[in-house]
């Protein structure tokens, strides 16, 4: 999977943090939830604009940030 087709990053939305495609849900917001022990199933409750695919996007996302 690639985290491109799921993460957006653009200065017209949300001031150029990444988000999931087609929301304002931030990439940080996922990630701060998984951080903080929620599973996947209460992120996307919580957000039901995020799908089990974005979710894995935003951490393959991350990985990549933190390889670089």
């Amino acid at each position: 999977m690639d985290w491109k087709d799921h993460i957006t990053v653009d200065p017209e939305i949300c001031h150029g943090r990444a988000c999931i495609t087609g929301t304002r849900v931030l990439v940080s917001t996922v990630l701060d939830n998984l951080a903080d022990g929620l599973d996947s199933e209460e992120v996307m409750r919580s957000y039901p604009s995020v799908t089990r695919k974005s979710l894995q996007a935003a951490v393959r996302y991350a990985a990549q940030l933190a390889g670089s």
